[in-house]
């Protein structure tokens, strides 16, 4: 089924397709030699998955890529949000994360987005309609490339972080770039997927990425909590040791 075709569907039914595709899949990779910790899933390998090309990295079972395996690895680990009473935001809800968020005992977890079905509530990340310091963790993931005004967005984070807070801010940005790519004259789909890489993204984001975060007001540290993995744990959940989990606090 082509892209155009998938979005003349309703949400309710792609989701249906999408359960009963990656149901199929899951029983076809059983195995032992990789574990989703994000589903519990265990397979012989991960999907391989991106426009360019990457082996052993998808979960057949729930879809998580790299990212949401070792963010989930760290959350459990080192995060300390399952072991107290926290209020979380979670910026545009990862369907593989929001059950999971919610249904954790004690954790008062709120989602948002501007069109998601899986989001509470419906709301621009550049006008929170939070009171300040109202919540004192927030999960962001893969958004702030998508939204024009990303340092608003930023700083409505901060507004809605308490003192002492901390928001994981996770965007992809190119190593190799001293500055953000950005070119306002590309609008249409197509022009953004070949000039950014993705249909909906408005900017390729350099090293100066957690410049802008401490420019809008955080502290920004760049965990390296994958190395902290032994070889075979990297290799069984299938995470990327290079990649650095992006921690903002509000000072």
């Amino acid at each position: 089924m082509t892209r155009a075709a998938r979005r003349l569907l309703p949400a309710a039914l792609r989701e249906s397709l999408r359960d009963a595709c990656r149901g199929a899949l899951a029983a076809a990779y059983r195995g032992d030699r990789v574990s989703c910790p994000c589903c519990g899933g265990r397979f012989r390998r991960f999907l391989p998955f991106g426009v360019v090309r990457r082996e052993n990295a998808m979960c057949p079972r729930c879809g998580s890529l790299e990212r949401h395996r070792l963010l989930s690895l760290y959350l459990e680990r080192r995060s300390g949000l399952f072991a107290s009473a926290l209020r979380l935001l979670h910026v545009a809800p990862e369907r593989l994360f929001a059950a999971r968020l919610l249904a954790r005992p004690g954790l008062r977890y709120v989602s948002i987005d501007l069109a998601s079905a899986l989001a509470m509530a419906r709301m621009d990340a550049t006008r929170l309609a939070f009171r300040d310091s109202t919540f004192d963790a927030i999960l962001c993931l893969h958004v702030l490339e998508h939204i024009p005004d990303d340092r608003a967005a930023m700083r409505e984070f901060l507004r809605v972080l308490r003192p002492g807070g901390w928001a994981i801010l996770q965007s992809p940005f190119d190593s190799a770039r001293p500055g953000t790519f950005e070119d306002w004259s590309v609008t249409s789909p197509a022009a953004r997927e070949r000039v950014f890489g993705q249909r909906d993204h408005v900017r390729i984001y350099g090293r100066d990425y957690f410049g802008r975060l401490r420019e809008s007001g955080f502290r920004v540290e760049e965990c390296a909590f994958a190395r902290e993995l032994t070889p075979d744990e990297a290799r069984r959940f299938g995470v990327d040791t290079e990649e650095a989990i992006t921690l903002c606090t509000r000072p």
